[in-house]
């Protein structure tokens, strides 16, 4: 990755330039909070702002090596963080703990999500919160003079995961700023921050990325071919990072549908034998993956359904899942598109609760026979 500016950040131009303005025109907050669905652009916004800001006192348009790799001493990251089994036990995790493993992550660009963050940090089934630590470690950091004598930029991901001896603490800091300073704060769910530092920040909502966009800078960065840029766009829902995952996903959805479509034809052909080489088949993949071969079954089973009503912008599917859809749709109908729903949340469960996944995808199957010929 390049440095991190505003050309990192795809679409979002309304804010960009409400930012620039309110630094231009002098009038920029002390306290920002970017809030909006994931995946829209805020983290990368807050970060190309930050190196804006830390840029704009050098008055030259050359940046800083330091800040080419995001490692400014007047830039300060904060993020939520666990608590490993190498940690004592009065150890209050702060983020300088994992300050290597953030790098990393940021290097490879500013779109991620908190289970990409989780697996960077070693977490398994824990929750990653901000502790009063973090806000100690902040007062400390942001009472040093700024070393360029410019900014000081605290980063701030996810505020609402701060327990509340940390907010009260980042309340106070924001009520009296240390000289200088800019919070810009990043926040998916601000009704669980306090509303003492809801009502001291300026907030900026971020909104939803065109399909356009999305489908533009599908082809542009990742080289996508439009018809498949179009489509992800779609089911992308204005988010990027919803995007770059349909984009993964979509070598293991092929699977998927070779696995949905021979389910379909050997359930109707009523082959028995064969039925049970596929739930064999099933039952060696991974509880997760079988979960989302689920999760994609019923996926299929709602868009054959409404590809009957011949409406294409209610279809969200593949060029490939639509060819099978053209001649299979009409077996998906009133009379057994929720009982076939009911069928596959049953086995999502079922699968959850560690059953015999083999017993599970067989009797599956078994049912889908019977299903299938309901008029």
């Amino acid at each position: 990755m390049s440095s991190m500016t505003f050309n990192e950040v795809i679409g979002q131009e309304e804010v960009r330039e409400r930012l620039l303005q309110m630094t231009r025109e002098g009038r920029l907050p002390h306290a920002l909070m970017l809030c909006g669905p994931q995946g829209v652009g805020k983290k990368a916004l807050a970060i190309a702002f930050a190196c804006y800001l830390l840029n704009e006192v050098r008055g030259d348009e050359s940046e800083p090596p330091m800040l080419r790799n995001l490692q400014h001493p007047d830039l300060h990251f904060t993020y939520p963080t666990i608590k490993l089994p190498s940690m004592g036990s009065d150890h209050k995790p702060v983020s300088e703990d994992f300050a290597h493993e953030w790098h990393e992550l940021i290097m490879q660009g500013p779109y991620f999500t908190m289970d990409e963050w989780m697996t960077a940090m070693g977490g398994e089934n824990q929750q990653a919160i901000i502790t009063a630590g973090e806000s100690d470690s902040l007062v400390r950091k942001l009472s040093l003079k700024s070393s360029q004598g410019g900014y000081k930029v605290s980063v701030i991901w996810l505020p609402e995961r701060m327990n509340i001896e940390c907010a009260n603490k980042l309340l106070k800091l924001i009520e009296e700023p240390p000289q200088q300073t800019v919070f810009i704060m990043v926040c998916e769910e601000p009704d669980r921050l306090l509303e003492t530092i809801r009502s001291r920040v300026q907030r900026i909502d971020v909104k939803k990325l065109p399909a356009e966009t999305i489908c533009q800078a599908l082809q542009e960065r990742r080289g996508v071919s439009e018809e498949a840029a179009r489509r992800i766009s779609r089911l992308a829902d204005g988010s990027w990072l919803k995007a770059l995952q349909e984009l993964q996903t979509g070598t293991e959805n092929e699977q998927f549908l070779d696995l949905f479509i021979s389910l379909m034809r050997l359930a109707y052909q009523r082959r028995v034998r064969d039925l049970r080489r596929w739930s064999e088949t099933m039952a060696g993949f991974g509880r997760e993956k079988q979960k989302r071969f689920l999760t994609f079954f019923l996926r299929m089973v709602r868009e054959n359904f409404m590809y009957n009503f011949q409406q294409s912008e209610l279809c969200y599917m593949t060029q490939e899942e639509e060819n099978f859809a053209r001649n299979f749709a009409r077996f998906i109908n009133e009379a057994n598109v929720l009982p076939i729903t009911d069928l596959a949340n049953r086995a999502i469960r079922d699968i959850g609760q560690n059953a015999n996944a083999k017993i599970v995808f067989f009797d599956f199957a078994l049912k889908m026979i019977v299903l299938l010929i309901q008029k």
